[in-house]
């Protein structure tokens, strides 16, 4: 086009005879022509080419978009894990590592967690019932099992402790004299991991626990103890999800440090599920020194201590 125009303005200033006008004329018209054409397929080209790559852009921005979305991973854990604080610290670092996958976490109880495993509903579960955990995988809903992180159960109460909790020599005689001072206990009952210690506890006590002393609430381990401290009365907990909210509560730590109060997390993956690879993922970058060195330092700064000790192998 700059040559056409190029040779159409030097035209415009001449002085000729209408046969000299005739021949540049014809002249002009055939280079313009020739000219136009060359130009126009070359036009032709960037116009082409331009919106197939634009669209070609919006087409594999449109499918990133789409992955994503695809990605999402399900992971169904324990109320602790979640009521400690811990996924505020630790799915930022994954999704920082994995930016295609976006974390859904479902918090209920560890048996509970189990189910929708079981029924595909979840993708990858963090647990703390290694007995239950172990027969999930047994049975062929997880592809295994990996050992995470641990902490231990504390038993909290009253800070004036009616029941003289804290001169106990150890778990069961704590909950002996719980149960001899017919003092109020709140169980989560919700057959959550802590839940099932808490059973094997009374059992290694000898002690079923009955009466209007004993209440199963059915609850979160958040909301447990914040029942607990309202009622004042003693419950089993974890110790991170009590560091995490004693501020708000009116309870003390009143039996701590037997060696069966030792409460061990663990990752499975669900067989065939419905993200399997993002579920893998989870599973090892949360086993990996990266996400291991996430756990280590979770709760050092606000309390003097790591909420969790990471223990993958």
């Amino acid at each position: 086009m700059r040559v056409a125009r190029t040779v159409t303005g030097r035209g415009r200033g001449r002085s000729v005879d209408r046969a000299s006008l005739g021949i540049a004329s014809v002249t002009v018209l055939v280079f313009a022509l020739a000219t136009l054409t060359l130009t126009g397929c070359g036009s032709g080209e960037t116009t082409t080419t331009a919106p197939a790559e634009t669209a070609t852009t919006a087409e594999a921005e449109t499918t990133t978009t789409a992955a994503v979305e695809a990605s999402d991973i399900i992971v169904a854990s324990t109320t602790s894990t979640q009521d400690s604080g811990l996924f505020d610290v630790l799915l930022p670092a994954f999704q920082a590592a994995y930016p295609q996958y976006t974390v859904k976490v479902i918090a209920v109880g560890t048996g509970e967690a189990l189910k929708l495993g079981e029924q595909k509903d979840a993708d990858v579960l963090l647990v703390h019932a290694p007995a239950s955990e172990k027969e999930f995988v047994a049975n062929g809903f997880g592809t295994e099992r990996l050992e995470v992180m641990y902490n231990d159960f504390v038993i909290v109460g009253p800070a004036d402790d009616p029941a003289g909790v804290k001169d106990a020599a150890d778990v069961s005689g704590a909950l002996t004299k719980i149960a001899d001072a017919q003092a109020r206990f709140i169980s989560r009952g919700d057959d959550s991991g802590t839940n099932k210690k808490e059973i094997a506890l009374w059992k290694a006590a000898a002690i079923e626990p009955a009466g209007d002393w004993y209440e199963a609430v059915g609850q979160g381990m958040g909301e447990v103890l914040r029942i607990a401290s309202e009622r004042q009365a003693y419950t089993l907990t974890d110790r991170a999800t009590y560091l995490n909210l004693m501020e708000s509560l009116d309870l003390e730590i009143v039996s701590e440090g037997d060696s069966a109060l030792f409460n061990q997390y663990g990752v499975i993956p669900v067989t065939d599920a419905t993200n399997l690879v993002g579920a893998q993922d989870f599973a090892a970058w949360i086993t990996s020194p990266e996400g291991q060195g996430v756990i280590e330092v979770y709760g050092v700064e606000k309390f003097g201590q790591p909420l969790f000790v990471p223990n993958a192998k």
